[in-house]
């Protein structure tokens, strides 16, 4: 009975994202929201809001025990992440190049930034958004490696060195390492007119990319999608494998028990929205990236709160 309670916790956390997805997804319907608008919506959020959170994440005591705790974060998602990835490598091979990127991509990269960072935050509180952050420098690393390969593209330094999310983190941990986030006489510290702007904008994170989400949904055929049997291959790859992986590799190792369910969660959000903006960048089929990303997103309604109540319980957090 307490695992279904808890169940019923987390999955309310999760329709409170979905009514926000809702919302874009009503306000592109009618037309309130159009493509221009979501555009520059998305860049809103890619640009100025996800840095925005990666530094504010950052604002925590700087101990040697939190050291090691995000190190051991850092390396435990990692290779989960690449244990994923090496999961999907056999699947979809005999498609055509334009539909095999999108459909191993959204299988091997899930929608961190823009639903697992929020979600981390509202079902395990403020102070787990650092592992979000730190999450998002494996995350990205790998994206612009082996996930720009995998859709076909030229991999730069520039782009795995220079993004958003290592922008952001960046300065997040120089004010994490420096102790600049506190006030301490005879130091430097960050004013509070700047720490406030930067607080209001990251506050933008859970609403405005949901939003975005949602508009971008309202464009996917939804009839075409659920009759694609290769979608749920690739729900069986994104939803249930990356986050069973995570769950069950990383018992053995005794994380700390936030870190261990933040990891679990961030194996388990449907595709990344990169899979869409990588496709059309690269000249891949759009329209299946936009069905994937919809279809998954909708059936993770069911298997992100399976899994987090799962972490929460394995970890002692429950």
């Amino acid at each position: 009975m307490e695992f279904i309670g808890n169940f019923f916790v987390v999955a309310s956390q999760v329709v409170t994202l979905f009514l926000l997805i809702g919302v874009g997804f009503v306000l592109a319907k009618l037309g309130a929201l159009r493509p221009d608008g979501v555009s520059q919506m998305s860049t809103l959020a890619l640009y100025v809001v996800t840095p925005c959170i990666m530094i504010r994440s950052f604002e925590t005591e700087r101990t040697p025990e939190m050291l090691q705790i995000l190190l051991g974060f850092f390396v435990a998602y990692a290779v989960c992440t690449i244990l994923g990835i090496l999961v999907v490598q056999p699947f979809f091979r005999r498609e055509p190049l334009d539909q095999r990127g999108p459909l191993k991509f959204g299988s091997s990269y899930g929608n961190n930034g823009f639903m697992g960072l929020p979600l981390v935050i509202s079902v395990l509180g403020p102070e787990a958004a650092i592992f979000g952050t730190v999450s998002a420098v494996a995350f990205n690393l790998l994206l612009w490696t082996q996930g720009l390969k995998t859709m076909g593209g030229r991999v730069g330094p520039r782009a795995v060195l220079v993004n958003p999310a290592t922008v952001g983190t960046a300065v997040g941990l120089t004010l994490f390492l420096t102790g600049w986030w506190q006030p301490s006489p005879g130091h430097f510290y960050l004013p509070s007119t700047i720490n406030n702007a930067i607080s209001f904008l990251a506050d933008l994170n859970t609403p405005l990319p949901m939003i975005v989400l949602g508009a971008q949904m309202a464009g996917a055929d939804m009839k075409a999608s659920l009759t694609d049997r290769r979608l749920y291959v690739a729900a069986a790859l994104r939803l249930v494998a990356a986050p069973l992986i995570a769950l069950v590799a990383l018992l053995p190792f005794h994380l700390d028990p936030m870190a261990y369910c933040a990891c679990v969660i961030l194996c388990a959000v449907p595709p990344a929205g990169a899979t869409g903006m990588l496709a059309q960048r690269m000249g891949r089929d759009t329209a299946l990236s936009a069905q994937l990303i919809s279809v998954l997103t909708l059936m993770s309604v069911v298997t992100l709160p399976l899994f987090a109540v799962l972490a929460q319980s394995l970890s002692g957090l429950a």
